[in-house]
């Protein structure tokens, strides 16, 4: 009898036979290249506030505080949201989440269009589109990499987290023409059509774990697909307070509350009417956000690459105290044209920009284990609150100096004090590692992609 079930329990462990093969191309990369389409057409919205805030003021006399406040609600529910996606993704699927929130993006955008009062702005791009696109949040990209993949994990990440800027790169500088010659509203429905083609895609390639397919995760060995978690809210909240009980949650919650100020709530929301204010086409000045998401894409993968590789506290430190240094830099360099300092300063930035996030997931996976897509989601709502807040006090501060320069000199102050605390995070180390004396350089990779 015991045989009987020891028996039984081996082949749960094992795949169908019928489907022990080994493709030549890994499922789990199809996986990975439709969530990159889809953070692309999630991500063709947040394309578009910053070149709405002087078409929105002019049309309808709204403020840049009350435009600004509409941008900071998205930006939270878009935080906010996440860590109760990754949880709703494990109890009903990848594929039925990720549907809904691109239809809800649609809606709102669409939506949009007809809109005539401020607070159906809010509603509109702050409520449907931030439920939307925070459910499209990098805690899909951490849940798919930590499903999918046990080598390479660092890679994919980067990969997965510069799928936004290349929707930057894609859409900045065509909803910046559309805006120029149609209006803002055909930029509007622009993004709604780009969030819908992206849904057949989801439903018909998108498959929740590699045991649909009777595979093992690429690098990894099979695992039975575990059964649907019930209270996926209670879990949320219980991970929350878990995590929030411990010293590395609140430094890494932090330093990220100052990466998303210091880039979607500053140099995404405000950089064109910034350049604006200097003089500077709003065409050209998205085309210098757009070259940020090319180098962007270049930076987050090469960051993937070092976090399987370097310790990602340094990486972290390193990345916010060259950050808060440009930034500081920045009134001095923007003008009415383009000069070699301004272009500079564009692509040291797009290296930057979201440079941070493998070494933020590596640190949430190294602390948090098995619930770290969810650690990830709350600490990702930090980096939206810290870019909601900015969003809105960027667009007080210009209605109230009638320049955005302190703004820029207050976020270089801060990713100083960010890099500190990303020094500060306390290794969590397996039982045998050595506390001390771990050379600096390469060090040795584990199967997750982490460094010892």
């Amino acid at each position: 009898m015991t045989e009987t079930v020891e028996n039984a329990a081996r082949a749960d462990r094992r795949p169908p036979r019928d489907k022990r093969r080994h493709p030549r191309v890994h499922r789990a990369w199809i996986v990975a290249a439709v969530t990159f389409v889809t953070i692309i057409g999630g991500a063709a919205f947040n394309s578009l506030p910053g070149l709405l805030i002087d078409p929105l003021h002019t049309e309808f006399g709204w403020t840049r505080g009350e435009i600004g406040l509409a941008v900071s609600i998205d930006m939270a529910l878009y935080g906010l949201t996440a860590p109760f996606a990754a949880a709703l993704m494990d109890r009903f699927g990848i594929r039925r989440v990720v549907a809904i929130a691109l239809t809800m993006v649609a809606a709102g955008a669409i939506a949009s269009v007809w809109m005539t009062a401020s607070w159906q702005l809010m509603i509109y791009w702050g409520l449907l589109v931030g439920l939307g696109t925070g459910s499209m949040a990098m805690a899909f990209a951490a849940t798919v990499t930590n499903r999918w993949f046990v080598a390479r994990r660092g890679l994919v990440t980067g990969i997965l987290t510069a799928a936004g800027a290349s929707g930057q790169l894609v859409f900045l500088p065509l909803c910046a023409w559309i805006v120029d010659r149609h209006g803002w509203r055909p930029a509007s429905v622009t993004v709604a059509l780009a969030a819908l083609v992206v849904v057949p895609f989801v439903w018909l390639l998108m498959r929740d774990h590699p045991a649909d397919v009777g595979l093992a995760p690429y690098g990894g060995t099979y695992l039975a697909k575990p059964a649907p978690a019930p209270g996926a809210a209670r879990r949320t909240v219980r991970v929350l307070f878990d995590a929030a009980r411990t010293g590395p949650f609140w430094l890494l919650a932090g330093a990220f509350a100052i990466c998303g100020a210091s880039t979607n709530g500053l140099i995404r929301t405000h950089f064109v009417p910034f350049a604006h204010d200097n003089h500077m086409p709003i065409p050209v000045a998205a085309s210098l956000l757009a070259v940020i998401g090319v180098f962007d894409i270049i930076g987050t993968i090469f960051s993937g690459w070092l976090t399987d590789r370097y310790d990602a506290r340094r990486l972290l430190a390193v990345y916010y105290a060259l950050r808060g240094i440009s930034l500081l830099f920045l009134p001095d360099l923007i003008g009415s044209d383009v000069q070699p300092p301004m272009i500079f300063f564009i692509v040291f930035y797009g290296l930057d920009w979201v440079a941070t996030v493998p070494p933020t997931m590596a640190l949430c996976r190294e602390q948090y284990g098995e619930d770290s897509a969810i650690v990830f989601g709350w600490v990702l709502a930090s980096h939206q609150v810290g870019a909601a807040v900015v969003a809105f006090l960027g667009g007080v501060a210009r209605d109230v100096f009638g320049r955005y320069d302190v703004v820029w000199y207050a976020a270089g102050a801060l990713c100083a004090m960010a890099a500190l605390m990303s020094l500060v995070i306390r290794r969590r180390r397996a039982p045998g590692d050595v506390a001390d004396g771990v050379p600096d350089g390469p060090r040795p990779v584990d199967a997750g992609g982490l460094s010892d």
